[in-house]
C-alpha cells in the first residue's frame, strides 16, 4: 500500500499550472448542499486531496476555519500561491498530509469534502480517518466531474479515444511496482456504506455550464494524469496525436467561446 500511495502521489508531479488554468472551479451548489445538510454554516470545512485549492477557495466566505490538504508538493504549493494572491484569508491554510494520517482533533470537522480525489484514496483506511476526525451530524462529499466535458460526439468521442490511448501507453511503459492505482469512483457510494460509519448515504447529481474557448476545452484533456503520466514517460508518439485533438476542437468551436456544461456527481454520507 506504501507503494501504491507514493506513486499515486507522484502521478500528479509536474503539470499543477496546466491542471489549475483549465479545470472548472467547483459550483456554488456544492456549498448550497453541504451546508443544507448540515444545517448550519460550518466553522470548520476539510477539503482532502485539495489539489490547487480549487474546491478549497469555495469556502472562504462560508466557514470560520478551512483546511485544505494535498501530498503532491507541486499542487499544494500552487494553492499557497493563490492563497497569497488573495490577500492570505486567515481562515483558510494549506497542508501537507495523507488521507488515512489526517493531522486533525477528533470531531472537530463539520464538512470534508473530496473534489476529484477520493478515487486516489485508500476508501476504508481513509474513510475510517474522515469518521474519526467529522463531529457526529458531520458531512463527508466526494464529487466528482464527469469527463468529457458535454460539446459535441465527434469531439468528445476524440477526447476519450485521446485519454484511452495515453492509459494504454502507461500500461505499455510504466516500470513494475509504478503505476498508480485509482479506485473506481462507480463504488464511491458502495465504499461509504460498507464501512458501516455513516448513518444518511445519498448520490446527487447536478450540472453547471460554463464558457470555455477551444484552448481550454483541449487543455482539460491534456490535464488528465493518464495523458500527463504517458508523455513524461516519453510517449513521444502522442504529440501527434494530441495536435490532432487540439486541431479538431479548434475547427469545432470555429473561433468562438461556447457555453459548455460541466457534469458533477456527488456520494455524501452524514456521521
Amino acid at each position: 500500500m506504501q507503494g501504491i500511495r507514493a506513486n499515486n502521489v507522484e502521478r500528479f508531479l509536474g503539470y499543477s499550472q496546466l491542471y489549475d488554468q483549465n479545470r472548472p472551479v467547483p459550483p456554488a451548489d456544492v456549498v448550497h448542499i453541504l451546508t443544507r445538510y448540515l444545517s448550519q454554516a460550518p466553522n470548520r470545512v476539510v477539503d482532502v486531496g485539495c489539489g490547487t485549492g480549487l474546491s478549497s477557495f469555495i469556502w472562504v466566505d462560508q466557514a470560520k476555519d478551512i483546511i485544505g490538504v494535498e501530498p503532491n508538493d507541486d499542487m499544494r504549493e500552487t494553492a499557497i500561491s493563490h492563497w497569497r494572491a488573495q490577500h492570505e484569508p486567515e481562515n483558510l491554510r494549506f497542508v501537507k498530509g495523507l488521507s488515512d494520517q489526517l493531522d486533525i482533533d477528533a470531531d472537530s470537522v463539520d464538512i470534508l469534502t473530496c473534489s476529484q480525489s477520493f478515487h486516489w484514496m485508500d476508501p476504508q483506511p481513509t474513510l475510517r480517518e474522515f469518521a474519526r476526525v467529522l463531529r457526529v451530524g458531520g458531512v463527508f462529499a466526494a464529487y466528482d466531474c464527469d469527463w468529457p466535458p458535454t460539446f459535441t460526439k465527434e469531439v468528445e468521442e476524440h477526447y476519450q479515444t485521446l485519454i484511452a490511448l495515453a492509459e494504454s501507453r502507461v500500461a505499455e511503459l510504466a516500470p513494475a511496482g509504478q503505476l498508480a492505482f485509482k479506485w473506481d469512483k462507480n463504488k464511491h457510494l458502495q465504499q461509504i456504506r460498507e464501512s458501516q460509519l455513516f448513518s444518511f448515504l445519498k448520490e446527487i447529481v447536478f450540472h453547471q455550464w460554463e464558457r470555455c474557448d477551444a484552448t481550454r476545452y483541449a487543455n482539460i484533456a491534456l490535464s488528465q494524469g493518464g495523458l500527463q503520466t504517458a508523455l513524461k514517460l516519453g510517449a513521444d508518439d502522442l504529440h501527434k496525436e494530441i495536435q490532432a485533438f487540439q486541431h479538431h476542437v479548434q475547427q469545432a468551436f470555429n473561433g468562438q467561446a461556447q457555453n459548455i456544461l460541466f457534469s458533477y456527481r456527488m456520494r455524501l454520507g452524514i456521521k
